[in-house]
Parts: C-alpha cells; structure tokens; sequence
C-alpha cells in the first residue's frame, strides 16, 4: 500500500510541474529541407491571435499561464478588447479539439519600438484569464539576458502566414513549422544596409533563400532546443520579401528584454535559461564597407554591478547638513512636470526606490521621470542624468507601502551614480549610525543642495519587531519622502528603510523621542519579484544575497531554469507535496 502511495504521489507531482519549454508531443529527430506541416502539439506555445473579424493576423508564444509575448508592429492602435487568442490551435479552419480561446486584457508594446526602424518590436499580452497547460497548451522558456546564439546555429520558426511572399496558406491552414539557422549579426547588417541590424534584433535564413518566415507570421516564436527545453530566441519582426537570398528574416532578440519583461510581469513570471554557444562564432570574421572592425579578442565578461559603494563619500560623525556631489550616488529626484516631488534611491541598475504615498494622485509612468547624480534643484548639476519611467509598481500590504519605478535605461555608473544595497536582514546594530538624506523647497539655499541628516539606530523596546529599525528623533520635510535611511554595514552602504513625510504608519514617534521605521526587509518578497535578484556589495559579489524571481539561470549544461520564487504556485505546491507526504503513513 505504502509503495502505491508513493507511485501515486510522483504521478501527481509529475502532472503539477509543468515547465517550461517540454514539448512532449514533439519527436522532432530529423532536420528537414524547406518547410512543412507541423504536428499536433509539436508547438505547444504557439499562438495564434485573431482580430475583431476573427482573422488571424499575427503569432505569438506563451510564456506563462497569462502572458503572451509578440511584435509591437502587430498592435499598433489596437485596443485589447478587439484581440482573441487561439491556443493549441492546429488549423485555421474547421475543429480543433485541443484548443482554447482567450480575450486579451492588456497590450503593452515595449516603450522603445521605433516603428521606423524596427527597432525593440516586442509586445506582451495580458490574458483575460488564465489557461490550464495541457500537452497541447505550454509555455516556452525564455532565452536568458547573457544568452549567445552564434552564427549557425539552429532555430526553428512556426507560423499560419503566407507561405511564399503574396501567397496565402493553404486550405485548411495548418501550422507550419520551418528550420533556419543563425545569420550573425554583422553578415546581417551587411545584407541589409549596415546599421539596419541593432543589438536588439537577430537574423536567421539561408544565403540562398528558401526558408524563411513570411507575412502573417510576424509575432510568431523562433525557437532553439538546448539540453531538452525549448527556449524562445526570437519573435518575427520584418525581412525584405520572403525567403529571398541574401536577405534572412529578422527578429526581436527576446533575450534582450529580460528586464523590461520582468518589470511588467512582476508575479508568476516566465522561465528563463542561458543559451550557451559554443567554439568560435564565424560572424567575427565577416567585414564590408562601412562595418566597424570586430574585436581582435572575444567580448570579456563585465565585471558584476555591486552596490553600497560611494568613492566620493567620508563622513564622519558630526558633519555638515549640506551634502556634496558624489557623497551620496544612489539618490534619485523623482520629478514630475520638471519639479522635485520626491526623494528615491537607485536600488539596481535599472530600479529606483521610493513612497508608495509619492504616487497616490498619480500613478502615470509617463508623466514622471527621474534624476540621477544630482546635487543642487536649481543651478549647475555637471554629473546627473534624466531618465524615463517605463512603469511603476506599488507594494500592497497592510500599512506602509513603497514603490518600484523602472527606468526606460540603464544609467551609465560613475562615482556619482552608483546603486544601494538593499536590506534583506542585515543586522543594524544599537549604537551604530545612520543617515539621511532629501531635498526641500525650504532648505539648501538658493540651489536648494542635497540635505542629509545623521542619527543613531536605538533599541526598539516594545515596539521591536523583524520589521522595524528604530532611531534618534528627526524632522522630515515633504520633499524627503521616498529617500533613504541607511546605515554602513562592513564597508558598504545599505538602505534600512524608505523615509516619509505624510504616512505616520511608517514613521511613529514615541514619547521618549524614538523614531519606529518599517524596515526594508517586510517588502522582500514583493522587492525580489519586481526588481529581480538584489544586488551583492563588493565583499561578497559570489553569492547572492536573496531568492529572486529574475535570477538568471546558470548556463544549460545543467539545465538550470528560473522561475518565481514565490509565486502562489509554489507555495501551493509546497503545501501539496507535505499533504501527500504525510499521506505516506496513514
């Protein structure tokens, strides 16, 4: 009886794990001449989105219960409720008894698409429900940020559209699936006019044509099998014709979005793994008019981002009030309509921290931005630069609440702009000291300078929690909001909480003069799932210092694969797995 339960329990388990990129349908062995038919269920992620007249008109691939990645181009001026999404869909025509059908909720182009250029032609849609995987419905893995796709190597491309430029597919319109592999990056740009090709697109095709994908298929998924996942490379974005020699198709690099991807999926995000290629990639070697040279030695790998170190900053106990450039890297101005509404703290090398209380009247990423490596609100800033915000997100729990706000770039590190570590249960010792630091209308000035304060971390009494850090009594004016408590723990700089001005939850003075501050480490979960893995000071750059939901996985030797760490799946799963356990010895 025992050992039924045991077989019963790895059957159940083995239906709940449902990972990404497993096509079990898919006995793809051969390699094939031109394209074809695809079976049932070889492409579990395909899409297939229809518009109000029920036409399909685009591809796309899903990556989640909810999400589904495609081509901005396709969304132009589309409102969602006019979308349909088609999965497990085999034809155009007649029945398909593995198939569903979902609204769409939301379409987010990525804020970058240069219609133009072609340029990030990536898009997400929100489903209006979530679906249930079947053998027929899976999502595909993505390819991982620090992911190399060399010159040749192998990708398939499935789609409903034309089969040769002007020729529509065929009744009954089955899916069809074609293999082609990588054209390197320069030959590209020497195909296509140089500078045509950004960092942000990859071609795929032969010299001499033949297979390609076409229009219809735009949005579709170019896949590539490494170690027994599937991993999505690219999404069909233009080509001259189709199929013609010398010009390959083109396609989003969907490893270049890992980030932005992640800061709109913030729960239950996809799965992604690094594609390693190996040997020497032969696109090194090609050269035309124009091209600048490729590097005599192949790429190094940057050296990681760490965060808590401020080369400009000494202070000592008992300095000044007035702050000088440099001192303080990490501090954001977060503006909106060119005025300083709020102080922030650069907490990753794309994410600025602040007060949830900031955004209340206005949520609207576009009509913010924010600045970094600034010193004085009025007068000569030689170092800061401004940036866009792509999307703001708000923590939801009881109490005080912070916010994410993710930037349309990543700033370029120097002395004056660096990142904060962030809490994730540092020990602050009593005694020990900690500063502040915002800007005010009514203090600095005529520049109105960066002000900072400093005060010591104090026993908590009854108020002590793991989520309150306590301190000496100080003043905070509006404009301090959203800044920074910090303290420096073993050579390197670390936020303890976010400051605020309006939220008296947040900021509870006692009768004996004790300041009780919510510590960062109550938002970890909602931190690691919006920002991704946080960053490691210099001392300890070989490990990480939090679970993440945006940990890129190691490379696929190992078959390493990340997902949500702690997404209601897995606690779901967890509780599961400790039920059936214990129905081990009844």
């Amino acid at each position: 009886m025992a050992l039924n339960k045991v077989i019963y329990t790895a059957t159940l388990l083995a239906l709940l794990i449902q990972e990404c990129g497993i096509a079990p349908l898919n006995t793809r062995n051969t390699r094939i001449v031109g394209g074809q038919v695809a079976a049932a269920g070889f492409w579990p992620w395909m899409a297939s989105i229809h518009g109000s007249g029920n036409f399909h008109f685009c591809g796309g691939s899903l990556i989640t219960n909810e999400w589904v990645i495609s081509a901005a181009h396709c969304f132009q001026g589309t409102i969602p409720s006019s979308l349909t999404v088609y999965l497990g869909r085999q034809t155009q025509e007649g029945t398909n008894s593995n198939e569903v059908a979902v609204g769409v909720s939301q379409i987010i182009n990525n804020p970058n698409y240069n219609s133009a250029t072609s340029d990030n032609d990536i898009a997400l849609l929100r489903l209006a429900s979530t679906v249930t995987f079947t053998n027929y419905i899976r999502p595909v893995c993505l390819a991982a940020s620090d992911s190399t796709f060399f010159n040749g190597t192998d990708t398939w491309v499935t789609g409903w559209g034309n089969i040769q430029s002007g020729v529509s597919l065929p009744s009954p319109g089955n899916l069809m699936e074609v293999e082609v592999p990588v054209v390197g990056s320069r030959q590209c740009n020497c195909n296509y006019g140089v500078g045509t090709i950004t960092d942000n697109m990859i071609c795929a095709g032969l010299e001499d044509g033949g297979r390609d994908s076409c229009q219809g298929d735009s949005g579709g998924p170019m896949v590539s099998k490494q170690n027994g996942r599937w991993l999505l490379v690219g999404a069909v974005s233009f080509g001259r014709g189709c199929a013609e020699p010398n010009f390959p198709g083109v396609y989003a690099r969907v490893s270049q979005y890992q980030t932005w991807i992640n800061s709109q999926i913030v729960t239950n995000q996809p799965s992604y793994i690094t594609f390693t290629s190996t040997g020497t990639d032969g696109d090194l070697s090609v050269n035309c008019a124009g091209l600048p040279p490729a590097p005599t030695n192949p790429p190094t790998t940057p050296a990681p981002v760490v965060c808590g170190q401020a080369p400009l900053n000494s202070r000592i106990v008992g300095g000044s009030s007035v702050a000088t450039a440099g001192v303080w890297p990490w501090m954001a101005s977060l503006q909106k309509n060119g005025g300083h509404v709020c102080g922030g703290t650069l907490v990753a090398v794309d994410s600025v921290l602040s007060n949830a209380n900031c955004f209340s009247s206005s949520p609207t990423p576009s009509e913010w931005t924010v600045v970094l490596g600034r010193l004085n609100q009025n007068g000569l800033n030689p170092f800061e630069v401004t940036l866009n915000v792509t999307n703001i997100t708000l923590s939801n729990l009881t109490g005080s609440n912070v916010a994410v706000l993710h930037l349309s770039s990543q700033p370029t590190l120097s002395n004056y702009i660096q990142p904060i570590c962030l809490d994730n249960g540092q020990t602050f010792a009593v005694g020990s000291t900690a500063w502040g630091s915002g800007w005010n209308s009514g203090r600095g000035g005529e520049e109105q300078a960066l002000q900072e304060f400093q005060t010591s971390v104090v026993d908590c009494g009854n108020s002590s929690s793991s989520d309150t850090i306590c301190t000496g009594s100080f003043t905070l004016e509006e404009g301090d909001s959203g800044g920074p408590l910090m303290s420096k723990v073993d050579g390197s700089w670390f936020q303890a909480s976010v400051l605020s001005f309006e939220n008296n939850s947040t900021r509870i003075v006692r009768a004996d003069a004790v300041m009780v501050l919510t510590r960062l480490s109550h938002f970890q979960q909602f931190l690691s799932s919006t920002i991704g893995t946080f960053l490691s000071p210099a001392s300890s750059t070989s490990s990480s210092t939090t679970a993440s939901a945006n940990t890129i996985a190691t490379t696929t030797t190992s078959s390493s694969v990340d997902g949500p760490a702690h997404s209601s799946f897995f606690i779901f799963f967890h509780l599961l797995v400790l039920s059936l356990c214990l129905q081990l010895f009844v």
